[in-house]
C-alpha cells in the first residue's frame, strides 16, 4: 500500500543533491520521501532507511544523486544511540512489537550488561529481525510476517567498530555504536538480551550520524513541511556525499566527449588519490559534478584513462 503525503506542498523543480533530513520518531521513512514527491521531488531515494520508531539522519538523494545510492551504502558508516530494555521480547524485536515472552533480570549485574555490550564488536554474522524489509525469493520478510507464515532465518556481514555504554540502569540500558551500513540495532538489542538469558527489546533509537553527514546538519521534518519554499536552500552539492572522492577538472571539450562515452586521462597528480579511494572519482565541469568516473587499465601518452560508471548529467 502507498503511503500518502500527510499535508499538500508547495510543488517546486526537481532538486538534484542530497538532502540531510532530521525524520522524526512515528513516520516511516517512505511517508518522509511521499512528502517530499508532494513538492515536485518526483526522483528521489535514500541512503539507508530508519524504522518508523527511529529518529535522526536520513540521507535523502534527489535527482542525479538518487546515482550515488550504491556508492554511499557500500563504504559509509553510520553511529546511533539507542535505549534497549531487558526481560521481555517482541516479535519484531522492538519496542513496538507484540510481546512473546518475559523473563526475570534480577540476576543481571552492570558488569554483565558492559560485557554483553563488548561482544558486538568486531565482524560478525548478524540475524535478520523476522520484521525488515530483506528479501526472501522476492518477498520483503515482514509480509511474510504479518500473513503468518515461516520465516526463513536470513544472516548478514556486519562490522561494529565501537561501543559506548552511556547508561546502565537496569532494566534500561542506554548506548552508542558505531557500526557498517546495513547494520539492523534491534539485532543488536536482541542479540543482548540473549546472550544475558533475559531477553530485551530496543526502546528508542536515534541515528546521530550516516557517513558523512551529522545530526546538526539535519533540517527537521515538521519545518520543512512548513517551509517547503525552503527546500532548495537546503540541498546539498551532489559531492558534499562523498567528500573523498578525488575530482577530475575537464574543460567544455573535454566534457563533450566525455559525454559520448570516451574515457578521460588521469592526471599523474591525482592518481594515487583515485587509487585510494578504489578507482572511483568525480568528473567537473565548472565545478559541477557531471559524472562518477572509474580508472581503467588503459593507458593513452602514458597517462591511465577514467571512463564513466555513470554520469550525473541530465538528458536534454
Amino acid at each position: 500500500m502507498t503511503e500518502q503525503a500527510d499535508t499538500p506542498f508547495v510543488r517546486l523543480p526537481q532538486q538534484d543533491g542530497v538532502l540531510v533530513l532530521d525524520k522524526p520518531s512515528g513516520p516511516t521513512s517512505r511517508r518522509c520521501l511521499n512528502a517530499l514527491k508532494a513538492m515536485g521531488q518526483k526522483k528521489i531515494g535514500h541512503a539507508g532507511t530508519l524504522d518508523p520508531m527511529a529518529s535522526g539522519v536520513l540521507l535523502v538523494l534527489l535527482g542525479q544523486a538518487t546515482k550515488l545510492s550504491d556508492y554511499l551504502l557500500q563504504g559509509g558508516f553510520k553511529i546511533y544511540r539507542g535505549t534497549l530494555e531487558l526481560g521481555r521480547e517482541t516479535d519484531t524485536w522492538d519496542a513496538e512489537g507484540a510481546e512473546t515472552a518475559k523473563a526475570g533480570w534480577d540476576g543481571v549485574t552492570e558488569a554483565d550488561v558492559r560485557e554483553a555490550l563488548g561482544a558486538w564488536l568486531g565482524s560478525s554474522m548478524q540475524e535478520v529481525p523476522p520484521y525488515s524489509a530483506a528479501k526472501h525469493q522476492g518477498q520483503p520478510l515482514y509480509r511474510l510476517a504479518r500473513k503468518g507464515l515461516e520465516v526463513p532465518q536470513k544472516v548478514k556481514r556486519v562490522e561494529i567498530s565501537r561501543v559506548e555504554a552511556i547508561s546502565v540502569d537496569l532494566p534500561s540500558v542506554a548506548f552508542r555504536v558505531t557500526c557498517s551500513s546495513g547494520t539492523y540495532i534491534r539485532s543488536l538489542a536482541h542479540s543482548l538480551g540473549t546472550r544475558l538469558q533475559c531477553g530485551a527489546v530496543l526502546t528508542e533509537l536515534v541515528r546521530e550520524y550516516s557517513h558523512p553527514f551529522g545530526l546538526s546538519e539535519a533540517v527537521g521534518f515538521e519545518a520543512l513541511k512548513a517551509h517547503p519554499e525552503t527546500l532548495p536552500e537546503q540541498v546539498r552539492p551532489i559531492g558534499d556525499a562523498l567528500p573523498g572522492w578525488p575530482r577530475i577538472a575537464l574543460s567544455a571539450a573535454e566534457a563533450r566527449r566525455m559525454r559520448d562515452g570516451w574515457p578521460v586521462a588521469c592526471p599523474p597528480s591525482l592518481l594515487g588519490a583515485v587509487q585510494a579511494s578504489g578507482g572511483l572519482c568525480f568528473l567537473t565541469e565548472d565545478g559541477r559534478e557531471v559524472a562518477i568516473g572509474r580508472l581503467d587499465d588503459a593507458k593513452e601518452a602514458g597517462s591511465r584513462l577514467v571512463k564513466v560508471a555513470r554520469g550525473l548529467w541530465k538528458q536534454p
